[in-house]
């Protein structure tokens, strides 16, 4: 996740609440939409209305498959779910990957052992099934096949005072900074069914990876090559060495994986170094690289983390990376094209010309939200795809008070990008959608595409900077509160139902917060208020089959005091906004990513960095030791939701 906000965003560009604003200024303002919150600005038309149906009298539910016992807030060391329902860890740091490799011992962990086994932080997920040839017998649930497929797991970042014992952060040893360089990056698990646990992790299994910190990984796109990139260790520019920060994701058509750089620049160490003529400095400055010290101090022991002395290094990162899951010996590759910033999201689409469609958010207070759309369409040829993402146009989203919007091109030698190369607006994407005009967001976290309506939802996870109007009205509409302190999801309907269409049409499908609190100004799409569940800070978000929404928190101990959840709403029908949670994670640890299996018999949950916060060196030790509640430490896991009696389906 990312909270910080740099002092270059306040000097111009247009805000969601100056949009919500002059919104307000033509209309009257919504009945009942937190009238008690005054810095609540929020016009009729911009926000999302059932269709066909009175909200004050309308039944819970519909046709959207979700019977689940609604579960309350919680603040224990276990994972909760609904009556019927089981949850297990699938997955733990540390867990070996391969025969031979040895049983994970926080006392005595290496660098080498690290890189063979499940890292830290488990983030986002994604499942793909094993090819026929790859399937066994007949499964628990009779589907035909026994259950296996692969499961990628981001490991977004590392909580050093959480892996040793006696960790000093002023001055770290050696060997513990390259464990957690080797606890960074992704892991490619084949999992498979098990009757005791759900689904358990197949050691030794030909596809299990681990891609690290230091693994080599190909540039591709406009930046490859380019003169900002090049550095003592890759003097070509088309080399960079390892992947950070993997937050958020996507599948792609063909099958391959597309993971989020986030938050980077946490890594690098010593900007001011830099002279104030260079202009690298004030790129860098931009992203938030430290100008002394960083609080890693990683630079102490690897130069290509101090900017003084490779102030190319950063260049590197921030991209989308593409994983082949079913070639171990693949490189990966970061697809420049796509731009570069705190990447959350990668959810792909396909246009009505077949080209693939990459939607993401900048992770950052006042950041923008973007799309890519490929130059070619995509073949059913998987081979074919190899590269095509390196080729098409990026774009940054203007949204208007009047609930249309805007993509804006982000193309060299044109408009306000006149002097720049394309290598330029792809390195430092975040100030050409500035000077381009795009709308400055509440923290775009996730993206996703619902499968029966087309439409698109991003999660906007909070912002409690902004604390004043903009002067923009399009930006106020989109980001209709100050401060913004639970956050909300929006819902853009792209013109003509199309990915690639340049206009679009957009609603705030959700205000979060406490609905028992008027002063959290809540609106749940005209649902009735009093049946739904609080949320605060939507983070990732996923869909069923039946199009409902399926969301995972980050950020509800500072505004509930309760753990993370997973909630899920209905998009559509009688039941549209009734909104509900499902699952309640651990102290201290955000539910950081969600997905369904491909049958929707089993969710796949992160719970990350459970009992952050504490440290090992407390007198009373972390806050919890889970999952294992013994000697060692807490271990960031994957958990897996099932259902155990028919109808197996997760929510019904």
């Amino acid at each position: 996740m990312s909270t910080g906000v740099h002092e270059p965003l306040l000097r111009l560009g247009e805000t969601f609440e100056e949009v919500m604003a002059r919104r307000v200024g033509r209309r009257s303002f919504i009945k009942g939409a937190a009238a008690a919150a005054p810095l609540l600005v929020v016009a009729p038309t911009a926000l999302a209305e059932p269709s066909g149906a009175d909200t004050a009298t309308r039944p819970l539910g519909g046709s959207n498959g979700l019977t689940f016992k609604t579960i309350p807030l919680q603040s224990g060391e276990q994972v909760v779910v609904p009556p019927g329902y089981r949850a297990a860890v699938v997955a733990r740091w540390g867990d070996p990957l391969h025969d031979g490799v040895p049983t994970f011992d926080p006392l005595g962990q290496t660098p080498i052992q690290q890189a063979q086994q499940v890292g830290y932080n488990c983030d986002f997920l994604m499942f793909f099934p094993l090819p026929p040839e790859h399937r066994g017998r007949r499964g628990r649930f009779g589907v035909g096949w026994r259950r296996r497929g692969l499961l990628t797991v981001n490991h977004e970042y590392t909580n050093p005072e959480l892996m040793f014992e006696g960790y000093n952060p002023e001055s770290p040893l050696e060997e513990q900074v390259n464990i957690e360089l080797m606890a960074h990056g992704l892991s490619v698990l084949e999992v498979i069914e098990s009757r005791e646990t759900g689904w358990e992790v197949r050691r030794g299994s030909p596809f299990n990876r681990r891609i690290t910190a230091a693994t080599p990984i190909l540039l591709g796109g406009p930046v490859a090559g380019d003169a900002m990139v090049k550095t003592s260790g890759d003097p070509n520019g088309r080399l960079a060495f390892g992947t950070l920060n993997n937050c958020g994701g996507g599948i792609t058509p063909w099958q391959t994986l597309l993971t989020a750089e986030e938050n980077f620049n946490q890594y690098f160490a010593n900007n001011n170094a830099l002279p104030e003529s260079d202009p690298r400095r004030a790129f860098h400055e931009r992203y938030g690289i430290p100008g002394d010290a960083s609080a890693r101090r990683w630079e102490l022991f690897h130069d290509r983390f101090d900017v003084s002395k490779e102030p190319n290094e950063p260049f590197r990162f921030g991209y989308i990376v593409e994983i082949d899951p079913f070639d171990p010996h693949s490189f990966p590759t970061k697809r420049t094209a796509l731009g570069r910033m705190k990447h959350e999201a990668a959810t792909v689409a396909l246009s009505r010309s077949r080209r693939a469609v990459v939607y993401s958010g900048d992770d950052e207070r006042f950041e923008h939200i973007y799309k890519f759309v490929s130059a070619k369409p995509v073949s059913h040829v998987r081979g074919h795809n190899r590269d095509l993402l390196d080729e098409g146009i990026l774009y940054a989203a203007k949204f208007n008070d009047d609930g249309t919007g805007a993509w804006i091109p982000l193309i060299a030698g044109q408009g306000a990008l006149a002097d720049w190369t394309q290598a330029e607006v792809c390195i430092n994407t975040r100030e050409a959608a500035l000077v381009s005009g795009a709308t400055r967001m509440d923290r775009p976290e996730d993206g996703e595409t619902n499968p029966r309506s087309g439409k698109v939802y991003f999660a906007l996870t909070n912002n409690t900077a902004r604390t004043t109007p903009s002067g923009d009205a399009g930006e106020d509409a989109a980001n209709p509160r100050q401060p913004n302190p639970h956050g909300h999801i929006l819902e853009i309907t792209e013109q003509d139902d199309d990915h690639a269409a340049t206009s679009f049409t957009w609603e705030v499908f959700i205000l979060c917060g406490d609905p028992d609190e008027p002063a959290d100004g809540t609106y749940f799409a005209g649902f009735d208020q009093s049946n739904v569940s609080a949320i605060s800070s939507p983070d990732n978000i996923t869909f069923d089959r039946r199009g409902n929404l399926w969301i995972a928190t980050d950020g509800q101990a500072s505004t509930f005091g309760a753990n993370d959840g997973i909630y899920a709403v209905p998009t559509d029908g009688r039941g549209r906004g009734f909104l509900r949670q499902f699952l309640s994670g651990v102290m201290g640890a955000e539910v950081a990513s969600l997905v369904l299996a491909p049958d929707q018999r089993t969710l796949f949950v992160s719970i990350q960095h459970p009992g952050e916060g504490s440290t090992l060196s407390d007198p009373t030790g972390p806050s919890t030791r889970w999952p294992d509640f013994g000697a060692g430490p807490p271990r960031p896991s994957v958990v897996a939701v099932w259902r155990e009696r028919p109808p197996f389906h997760i929510g019904a």
